[in-house]
């Protein structure tokens, strides 16, 4: 799942970035005009990807841990079904 997000991400940037090439050779404004607005959107993406990457991060950290209690409570049913066939 994590990897669809990821995958995700990509397209997500892929598509922005020729949106953002093509609004530029469309665009009505001066260089300068155009530089700063290159500038700002550049701030908000980054800004966008650390949020993403954040967030991302945080969810691999609590499946990994739900897939540690999963497999500790295996490992008790394990041994319990083990203790109850010796006797």
């Amino acid at each position: 799942m994590a990897r669809d997000n990821g995958s995700h991400l990509i397209w997500f940037t892929a598509g922005a970035a020729i949106g953002a090439t093509i609004a530029l050779l469309y665009a009505p404004q001066t260089g300068r005009d155009t530089r700063r607005y290159i500038s700002k959107k550049t701030r908000e993406g980054r800004e966008v990807l650390s949020d993403a990457g954040g967030d991302l991060a945080e969810k691999g950290k609590e499946l990994f841990e739900k897939g540690r209690r999963v497999a500790d409570e295996a490992a008790d049913l394990f041994e319990r079904g083990r203790r109850i066939i010796e006797g």
